[in-house]
């Protein structure tokens, strides 16, 4: 992978680096950087890189992420900004009879893929309320919590965004009767099948200790 004239996105505290260049804040090249830095990940775009900088001190003179929206930046410091806020995503896992429920997308990230129940975390949403509202919202089910399955990181293959993921034990009576706006279709499955089904390598893990727990053990 070419690594030559990158853009670094430098980022320590919740605060930037950034240089001037002609009148915009703009992000620095690597021999723009002052400093030894740590390179962490891909952004948005794809020359630019996130980097941890080792100056063992707190750069206090630095641009704080949050005042970045009332100060002159270039488009590439906006996307790359937007790239590093992590996104909270919260699935259910609902299980009956050695089944699990699954549903496919006919939209968005989704589209033609078979998933667990769930969905962003909205503003000033509990990630417990969130869940149960996306499967209400997705199959027409009422939930309840059985408990907190795992937490879980990854950073994305195609979208380079960085996800929290929070799995949580359900229970919902009835039968799934998705929402056709969102969801193609949505069925109980062999969890062992479901594990196969799964292209999220993040839900698969979650499926498969799940399975692990379910099954006797010797």
């Amino acid at each position: 992978m070419d690594e030559t004239n990158r853009r670094l996105y430098i980022e320590s505290d919740g605060r930037i680096f950034l240089i001037e260049r002609d009148g915009w804040l703009d992000l620095p090249s690597d021999d723009e950087a002052p400093f030894d830095v740590e390179t962490i990940a891909r952004l948005v775009p794809d020359d630019t890189w996130f980097c941890v900088p080792k100056i063992g001190r707190h750069p206090h003179e630095w641009y704080h992420k949050d005042q970045l929206a009332a100060l002159p930046v270039t488009e590439r410091v906006r996307d790359a900004v937007h790239s590093t806020m992590p996104r909270v995503v919260v699935e259910g896992l609902c299980c009956r009879d050695g089944r699990i429920l699954l549903v496919k997308g006919n939209r968005g990230l989704t589209d033609g893929i078979w998933t667990l129940p769930g969905g962003f975390l909205r503003f000033g949403e509990t990630p417990e309320a969130c869940v149960l509202r996306e499967i209400r919202e997705e199959v027409g089910m009422e939930a309840s919590i059985l408990g907190l399955a795992s937490v879980q990181a990854k950073l994305g293959k195609r979208s380079r965004l960085h996800w929290t993921v929070l799995f949580y034990r359900v229970h919902a009576a009835g039968e799934p009767s998705p929402d056709p706006d969102e969801i193609a279709e949505a069925r109980f499955v062999p969890i062992r099948e479901a594990a196969d089904l799964i292209q999220d390598a993040t839900m698969t893990r979650a499926i498969i200790d799940l399975l692990e727990e379910e099954s006797p053990s010797g």
